[in-house]
């Protein structure tokens, strides 16, 4: 397999880097106008580029801060923008621009990358793991019917999409980041929403919720409407503060006019939005899948940075062939984590740790499967509960 030389992008090539990842979307080159809006989610310094001698792979991402349990913030990257042109797949281009940045956002101090896999067979050599999961959710309008405790919420405003957009930032920050996972997001991350938006729908709304101190949640959605089928509103975006914004917020979409089917994507395993309804099934599930996968840059920062569950000490043995500074024993327990010479009690490497580190997946069900050696019996049970959570972890954005 041969090399292929991959460097920092300029400026200047920032646009065919754009016009690859399309490509591989199976999409033509964008349009100028189209350019305009997604042009400021391509950050100098972070686009990368591999040649031979044009350009036939490309990676970027932007900087941000993620949700710990906790309530700690660290530093992550979040990669996307992913693509190698057809033909030249399958030849090493693909690992040579996943080696090159993720070594460089080590040198940079960033604790955490994470991305959104359009083929979940690709990012576990580099050490990513599927670390969020979300389901899709389906909610027969015309069955649908509040229970009668459901709060009542306040009052909520609709803006069309030109002046949603300047709106949002705000809105998520009002939110916060409630769940583990969570990044805040700078301006790199709403140009991309903002050209994403413009390409599903103008007809794109936003509603807000108001409550006592202000906006405390929304969601953008809109009506795929035709006489000749069920009509369908779909949700992209539903964010909150407060049990009675959830509950607003639902109250309103299911009092749109001309709508069968509410569809919201990607949402956490456990928000209780069947919990609202008299009749439990109005709700249906028709996808539950992977949502962000994890790749821990800094191993020691990210253990000793987030909180813990009781249970008894584990000492991990983690191995990471491609960042080796990682590799190591690490005990971690109630009070923390932090390096150790100890024996192990569970071996795994960096990508089943990164599948472990917000609890979507129990160390006792990788231990089952064969993701994690077990060298104490009593271990995979701790682990389970040091690195459960209250709230399911889920990412809720999109890049």
């Amino acid at each position: 397999m041969r090399d292929y030389p991959v460097r920092l992008l300029d400026t200047e090539e920032h646009r065919a880097a754009w016009d690859l990842f399309r490509g591989t979307m199976h999409s033509p080159p964008g349009k100028d106008e189209d350019w305009d809006r997604v042009r400021g989610a391509y950050l100098a310094g972070r686009v990368w580029g591999a040649s031979d001698p044009e350009l036939i792979g490309a990676a970027r991402s932007f900087d941000a801060e993620m949700a710990l349990p906790g309530g700690n913030l660290v530093p992550m990257a979040a990669v996307t923008g992913i693509g190698v042109r057809a033909g030249r797949t399958r030849r090493g281009v693909l690992t040579a621009l996943q080696t090159a940045q993720l070594r460089e956002l080590a040198e940079r101090g960033v604790v955490a990358a994470s991305l959104h896999a359009t083929e979940g067979a690709i990012y576990g050599r580099f050490g990513y793991g599927v670390t969020t999961l979300c389901r899709d959710l389906h909610v027969d309008r015309h069955r649908a019917r509040l229970r009668p405790e459901t709060p009542a919420g306040g009052e909520v405003t609709v803006y069309g999409l030109e002046d949603s957009v300047p709106r949002w930032p705000e809105l998520y920050r009002a939110t916060g980041l409630p769940r583990p996972a969570m990044i805040t997001r700078p301006d790199a991350c709403w140009a991309g929403y903002e050209s994403l938006a413009y390409r599903i729908s103008e007809g794109m709304q936003t509603v807000v919720h108001q409550g006592p101190d202000g906006p405390d949640g929304y969601a953008t959605y809109h009506v795929d409407h035709d006489y000749e089928r069920p009509s369908r509103l779909e949700v992209f975006a539903f964010h909150y503060a407060s049990p009675g914004a959830f509950a607003g917020l639902w109250r309103f979409l299911l009092s749109v006019d001309l709508v069968d089917e509410i569809r919201a994507l990607e949402r956490p395993l456990d928000e209780p939005v069947e919990l609202l309804f008299e009749d439990y099934r109005v709700v249906s599930v028709p996808r539950t899948e992977d949502e962000s996968w994890l790749r821990l840059v800094d191993v020691p920062t990210a253990l000793t940075a987030r909180a813990y569950g009781p249970g008894s000490p584990v000492v991990l043995e983690v191995r990471d062939p491609l960042l080796p500074a990682n590799t190591g024993r690490y005990r971690v327990g109630p009070e923390g984590a932090e390096r150790t010479d100890a024996e192990p009690t569970l071996r795994l490497d960096v990508a089943t740790l990164a599948m472990l580190y917000f609890g979507a997946w129990p160390a006792s069900a990788l231990a089952a499967v064969g993701r994690i050696e077990v060298l104490d019996a009593a271990a995979p049970a701790s682990a389970d509960t040091l690195f459960g959570t209250r709230t399911a972890a889920w990412c809720g954005s999109f890049f």
